[in-house]
């Protein structure tokens, strides 16, 4: 029997499209609607799609068996490309290792609107956001992001 998994999951780069480095990183909220697993790196300078991109590839590399995935992003890019929708121009490295985290699994991509209310977006983004700023901050950040959801599941 295949397990249904929802992933939400954000990327972020701090100082996109500045003069400055970036500090990119990455957060995802997992659940199979009984138990939450939270997941998240540091991705050092890269641009916001790819973090968004680089999201979507650590979620699924977490999962440990072959899966149904309902992933939800807020990057267009990253959902419309992957259901074919865009052609792929540039980033292929970063293509690549999402298609090797999604062979295993099925995925149906959905976009989401990003900071429109989604708590678990919201959420994700927070602790993307949170670990570009401060990598140390990891752990931490992961912890709280996973209390939070699970109180979300209480809360409903």
């Amino acid at each position: 029997m295949t397990r249904e998994i929802q992933i939400t999951c954000d990327g972020s780069s701090l100082g996109n499209g500045q003069v400055v480095e970036t500090r990119a990183a990455c957060a995802a909220l997992m659940t199979d609607t009984v138990y939450w697993r939270a997941v998240g790196e540091y991705l050092g300078s890269l641009t916001n799609q790819q973090a968004e991109m680089m999201a979507a590839a650590v979620a699924l590399e977490a999962l440990r068996f072959p899966s149904q995935v309902t992933l939800r992003s807020d990057s267009a890019y990253l959902i419309r490309t992957m259901r074919g929708e865009f052609r792929r121009k540039t980033n292929h490295e970063f293509w690549q290792r999402l298609d090797r985290a999604a062979e295993r699994h099925q995925v149906t991509w959905l976009w989401t609107r990003g900071h429109a209310g989604d708590p678990v977006q919201t959420l994700c983004d927070r602790a993307a956001r949170s670990i570009a700023a401060a990598p140390s901050t990891r752990e931490a950040t992961l912890q709280f992001i996973l209390r939070e959801a699970r109180s979300l599941r209480l809360q409903q």
